[in-house]
């Protein structure tokens, strides 16, 4: 039986401020405080993380969404310890009849098998060289990474196999794979943006509490580009009255770091996500969560969300337009020359493997 909800929170180190169900749940539980459970002045529960071991039965997921950039992408793990309070993923959690809440970046599932997935679909008779996008619906580089290095292994089957590759990540740990990434991109193989909200540490560590610090995404921009890997920024989402602002400061220090291309997202709140956000307005932001939200709507159609292609990523009316008008003069005036294509021919299929091991 589900323990009752508690009230939202600020929880350090956590981006959602409660474990509220999710929409396939049949019940729902209130909190009641009775007060024989917590002293004035107890410090709230601090949730850990978990980590499960799951086996996946396939790795690559298609896209026919015709308002995103590519076909292939693969996620190695579900949840995502950086704690975005506002991540578009969150509603994948309520599938497994977890909460997209603190569920979502405190219980999360590796697939230990992803690399043997991968390979099996790359030897697929009828397989078909796409770029395959690394970190979509979680952050492949998120904390867990440092230990269980799944998307290191599949960027080095990627890399093995000439397969070419992007990446979004809001990770620093990127750079721990400059030694892959470095020769891939030489031959025309490898692509990375870094996702940028906001250059301000204090309202970085609320809206992503354990992603990487703004300086430390900056700095892995400059160190990917002195390597001679194509990197991009994504000033990811842009949040009305919070971080628009922000737009163009954030364009020029990754340009001057050496990102050579750019884009954005407006703020998506999906299913649940619109209902953590608010939680997060009203526990961080009480006097602007109001505004906030107002400005949102003008530009989802009056909903807090509208996911029709074409307008969900931009949003529409005059805020939306003015925030498009500003983002295309402001990369035009700091000259991003943009990425080169991928490359797709270079792809050799990895060899099935078999216990006689290789003798050539």
């Amino acid at each position: 039986m589900r323990e009752p909800r508690p009230a939202p929170e600020r929880l350090k180190g956590r981006g959602a401020g409660s474990n509220r169900e999710g929409r396939f749940e049949s019940t729902t539980v209130e909190h009641v405080d009775d007060g024989w459970f917590r002293d004035d002045g107890e410090a709230p529960p601090h949730p850990r993380t978990t980590v499960t071991e799951e086996r996946a039965r396939s790795i690559i997921s298609r896209n026919q969404s015709p308002d995103i950039p590519f076909q292939q992408s693969v996620n190695p793990y579900r949840g995502c310890e950086h704690g975005c309070v506002y991540c578009f993923a969150r509603p994948s959690h309520a599938y497994l009849n977890l909460s997209p809440g603190l569920d979502f970046e405190t219980r999360l599932y590796a697939k230990t098998n992803a690399v043997e997935r991968l390979r099996a679909e790359l030897s697929a008779r009828g397989y078909r060289c796409s770029p395959i996008t690394l970190g979509i619906n979680t952050d492949g580089w998120q904390p867990t990474e440092r230990r269980l290095g799944l998307s290191r292994d599949l960027l080095q089957l990627l890399h093995d196999t000439r397969h070419p590759v992007s990446i979004v990540t809001k990770s620093a740990l990127i750079e721990r794979d400059i030694d892959l990434l470095a020769p891939m991109a030489a031959q025309g193989l490898a692509e990375v943006a870094l996702s940028v909200t906001t250059l301000d540490n204090r309202l970085a560590a609320g809206l992503e509490p354990r992603a990487s610090a703004p300086h430390a995404r900056l700095r892995a921009i400059r160190r990917l580009s002195e390597a001679g890997i194509p990197v991009g920024v994504i000033v990811a989402p842009v949040i009305p009255v919070v971080t628009d602002r922000e737009l163009e400061a954030i364009l020029a220090a990754a340009r001057e770091a050496g990102a050579t291309s750019a884009g954005y997202v407006l703020l998506r709140l999906p299913h649940e996500v619109a209902g953590l956000f608010r939680e997060w307005l009203d526990l961080h932001m009480p006097a602007r969560a109001a505004h906030v939200m107002s400005v949102v709507q003008q530009m989802r159609g009056g909903k807090d969300y509208d996911s029709a292609f074409g307008t969900r990523l931009r949003g529409q009316g005059p805020f939306a337009d003015l925030l498009a008008r500003r983002f295309h003069v402001a990369r035009r005036r700091l000259g991003f020359p943009g990425s080169p294509p991928l490359d797709c021919s270079r792809f050799v299929p990895p060899r099935p493997e078999t216990p006689q091991g290789e003798l050539f």
